[in-house]
């Protein structure tokens, strides 16, 4: 099978599986766990601008996850869920 023909037969199984047809594919669900970032950043005893300078992201950026507007995703929610375990590694990891 050329890669054209892989990729045409993907397209094919993810147009009917979209529209509810039965084609024998493997559906896998992830759940990601949610993220107080207002309490992880609190839980760290630093300000917003302290807080989002040392994670790498805008202030802004920290201010739409505190306030619900958007949510962190991919890196920033591993790095945060590492740091609701361990909150005194903002502080270690910055010396």
């Amino acid at each position: 099978m050329t890669a054209y023909d892989s990729i045409r037969q993907g397209l094919a199984e993810a147009l009917d599986f979209a529209a509810g047809k039965a084609t024998g594919a493997q559906v896998h669900q992830v759940n990601v766990t949610q993220v107080d970032v207002a309490a992880i950043r609190a839980s760290t005893g630093l300000s917003q601008s302290q807080f989002a300078r040392s994670i790498g992201v805008a202030k802004g950026t920290l201010l739409n996850w505190e306030q619900g507007r958007r949510r962190p995703t991919g890196p920033a929610q591993v790095l945060l869920a590492m740091i609701a375990r361990r909150p005194s590694l903002v502080g270690e990891l910055l010396r």
